[in-house]
């Protein structure tokens, strides 16, 4: 890859390619999700298949402000517009988001969508929001730091930032062993961008997927302190799909506040 490798529009056009074959992040919400959620039996995921906490959300989400950050998909933020939240989605993907007005559509829902970085909230004013609810996505992100400062910005005093992310540990391990023998090879130092392989490698392992940045827990969760947050809840998971769920946490989500 050159110096002038454009990462945001590289995984824009992967996203896109995801979807189109199906990738079960990309499966919009179905009716009878979203009737479930209407009547106050709604739950959504920061991490792999656990659904998060009740008590980790405003104790009355109807009229919340809520901005599914990095979130397309048709799966969360349409649940949370139907159990009464005011929601905004902003992805990467144009094909992400057509999922989530997709859902909208059927089912009569008001959802707002944006195509932007998840790093540059700049389409919104200072304090729009009661919520920011951001699944595992910044694995896609070069940097953190302008994401947790921005989030903070957006949001309300003692409004609430969910973020979900991967335990950077499981990229130490060789992709194609991994995934092709459910093998664990230690191999990569850590920090890891698949960006760093060779384009051959990169290729075989990832495939025409978007690039992946495995970020440290100092990014993560050093970054959120650091933008001003205030951390209230921590939890963890295997990862749903691969050998390391058997020996380590291969998902994190934290529950911060904006004091």
């Amino acid at each position: 890859m050159t110096d002038s490798f454009d990462v945001v529009a590289y995984n824009r056009g992967a996203w896109d390619r995801e979807v189109a074959s199906g990738n079960e992040w990309t499966r919009p919400a179905g009716p009878e999700v979203i009737a479930r959620a209407r009547a106050g039996d709604w739950s959504v995921v920061l991490i792999g298949y656990r659904a998060v906490p009740r008590d980790w959300f405003p104790a009355e989400l109807a009229d919340a402000e809520v901005l599914c950050l990095a979130s397309g998909g048709g799966q969360q933020g349409p649940v949370l517009a139907a159990a009464g939240a005011a929601v905004t989605v902003l992805d990467n993907s144009p094909r992400q988001l057509d999922r989530d007005r997709e859902v909208a559509a059927r089912e009569g829902l008001a959802v707002r969508t944006e195509l932007g970085d998840m790093r540059d909230l700049s389409a919104f004013p200072d304090a729009s929001f009661d919520v920011v609810f951001n699944p595992v996505s910044n694995v896609f992100c070069p940097e953190l730091a302008p994401v947790w400062r921005e989030s903070f910005r957006v949001l309300r005093p003692g409004g609430i930032l969910m973020t979900g992310f991967l335990n950077p540990d499981v990229y130490i391990f060789d992709v194609t062993a991994l995934d092709e023998r459910n093998e664990l090879v230690v191999r990569h130092p850590i920090p890891f961008s698949s960006l760093d392989l060779p384009d051959d490698e990169r290729q075989r392992a990832y495939g025409t997927g978007p690039i992946e940045y495995s970020h440290t827990l100092t990014e993560q969760i050093g970054g959120q302190l650091a933008a001003g947050f205030t951390l209230t809840h921590f939890d963890e998971a295997p990862h749903h799909a691969d050998a390391t769920a058997r020996y380590l946490p291969g998902y994190f989500a934290t529950r911060a506040v904006k004091p």
